[in-house]
């Protein structure tokens, strides 16, 4: 056996444990499962329903049933079309508004664990100062002052206002890791910053690192579906938070039309809530301690 063979055996070992133990993990099974079908959904439901949520097609206030398999609005709109169009701009504000704060807070929090001195300092204090911001209030000031507003913008606000925890967390965990005997002799060799906590750290964080971009996917669906629901969200698009925001607007509990409101929450309770049971799952698979046997 060579030296090669012997580093990466337990690689694979490793690999095929948790692998085992994702497998035998039930929240992480179900969560997963509700995520991809919702996501399946959100991609194929408006290729194979080519109708435009914003069009005027049937008969108001129509219940599900027949040609509409949500009904309509009491403008005749097709709910189903609003709903998987609504649910693919959910997934597309989670990945880019989460995805961006994951990217900032992983990478502020990996320079201020590693370097220390003054860069942790200043990068801390102003991590800090945007943790005591509330930050649903900033968002709800920026998006009333834009006469414009899309899925990408929201998704750019919410990802640049929501990643300090994430930064706090990544940092901690660097600090911890980078007076590690390893993370040492690469500096002793001479291996640059960068290629230290993306070679040497950040491999060894790689599930911390995951679990928080989940955390901050559901972060962001929420953040979204609140700004959608009290009419700040985009002007140009349809979302779940819109769908509830014009069925409160235009009574339709009142109206008994409850399949305009009720699926778009379903809808936003199910991604949210199975991402969370997902990031639970998670814990207990890569944390041997909280394996079940």
């Amino acid at each position: 056996m060579t030296q090669t063979d012997q580093i990466v055996l337990p690689a694979k070992r490793r690999g095929g444990e948790t692998l085992h133990f994702a497998l035998r993990n039930k929240k992480l099974l179900v969560g997963a499962f509700v995520v991809l079908a919702a996501l399946v959904l959100a991609i194929a439901g408006p290729i194979l329903h080519d109708v435009s949520p914003t069009e005027y097609i049937g008969v108001p206030g129509q219940a599900p049933g027949g040609d509409h398999l949500l009904g309509t609005t009491m403008f005749g709109q097709d709910v189903y079309s609003q709903f998987v169009h609504g649910l693919r701009s959910t997934f597309l504000v989670g990945l880019l508004g989460g995805g961006l704060a994951a990217v900032v807070g992983m990478v502020v929090g990996f320079v201020a664990g590693y370097r220390g001195g003054w860069v942790d300092e200043i990068l801390n204090m102003v991590t800090n100062i945007l943790l005591v911001i509330p930050t649903l209030a900033v968002l709800i000031i920026i998006a009333a002052y834009l006469k414009v507003r899309g899925v990408m913008v929201e998704a750019l606000f919410i990802g640049f206002t929501s990643w300090p925890w994430a930064a706090r967390a990544v940092r901690a965990q660097t600090l911890t890791l980078a007076s590690r005997d390893f993370v040492d002799l690469a500096r002793l060799s001479g291996v640059r910053t960068w290629k230290i906590i993306t070679r040497e750290i950040a491999p060894n964080m790689s599930s911390y690192l995951f679990m928080t971009f989940i955390l901050l996917f559901g972060g962001a669906v929420l953040a979204a579906a609140t700004l959608d629901f009290i009419g700040l969200g985009p002007t140009d698009g349809m979302s779940l938070g819109l769908m509830m925001n014009n069925a409160v607007k235009w009574s339709a509990l009142q109206l008994g039309l409850w399949w305009w409101f009720v699926p778009p929450g379903i809808g936003i309770t199910a991604v949210v809530g199975a991402l969370y049971v997902m990031n639970v799952g998670l814990d207990e698979v890569f944390n041997p301690r909280l394996r079940e046997t």
